[in-house]
């Protein structure tokens, strides 16, 4: 119960012809992750030798609510796999800690196996909850780097700053400890943070810096708060992500952990 309060916050899914809505070229994945979830998602598909993003989503809504983001980073040239976790949008099943997990586990190898894109032009993007996922993923295969967004660094900071050290293990079988995911890699890691975050205040995602190994960049988007970074940061935002990914995946980290 608290966890649906808290944590999973998914909206309905609003069947509209998206494709058209946002003109972006929208190719409809459905992915089996076990016997009982089936989870949806979106390939947008800039090119056959574009760098590729696997992008794991916050904690709410679902992937039709990034459109105008991505919009913006296929016109810069990125292809971009967003997908839903389940119990989100058109995926089934009820969403876990350890279910998000697999379902972003699932969408990097229908990337690598299915679509047969290298892990060296595969770059992580989490934002916020699915930083956390993101890093999971970092941790359990080759990429050639990750981006986190709005990050923090576990569910018991988060607590720890909204409702004064209340052990969150009382009340929610989740940690999304993301600290002691990014302590174990060893992979070019971008972080970036709205300055004014009142969600995730800018010093958790700092702890989410701090705890990682080099090469790592830390970015601050003045007067951004949680979720209008992208937004408020403009052209200067996507002028970074793609620095840092036309970096990573020229360098060919895919191997590497």
């Amino acid at each position: 119960m608290f966890e649906g309060v808290f944590v999973f916050q998914p909206s309905p899914w609003d069947d509209r012809n998206w494709a058209s809505l946002s003109g972006l070229p929208l190719e409809e994945v459905w992915l089996p992750v076990d016997e009982s979830v089936t989870i949806f998602g979106w390939f947008v598909n800039a090119g056959p030798t574009k760098p590729v993003l696997l992008w794991c989503h916050g904690n709410a809504g679902n992937i039709s609510h990034r459109l105008d983001n991505i919009r913006e980073l296929y016109r810069w040239g990125l292809s971009v796999f967003i997908f839903d976790y389940r119990g989100y949008g058109r995926s089934t099943g009820t969403p876990s800690e350890s279910g998000l997990y697999q379902d972003a586990l699932a969408g990097y190898d229908y990337l690598l196996n299915r679509r047969g894109i290298d892990s060296n032009r595969i770059v992580l993007f989490g934002r916020s909850l699915g930083a956390c996922v993101a890093g999971d993923v970092a941790i359990r295969r080759a990429s050639a780097g990750i981006i986190l967004e709005g990050a923090f660094p576990s569910i018991q900071a988060m607590s720890d700053h909204h409702y004064l050290g209340l052990p969150a293990r009382w009340l929610l079988n989740v940690d999304f400890n993301l600290a002691e995911k990014v302590a174990k890699l060893r992979r070019p890691l971008l972080v970036i943070h709205g300055e004014k975050d009142s969600i995730v205040p800018v010093s958790l995602g700092r702890q989410v810096y701090d705890a990682a190994h080099e090469p790592k960049q830390w970015s601050v988007v003045v007067g951004a708060e949680h979720n209008d970074v992208p937004f408020v940061g403009g052209t200067a935002y996507f002028q970074k992500i793609m620095g840092f990914v036309q970096t990573v995946v020229s360098k060919g980290h895919g191997g590497s952990q």
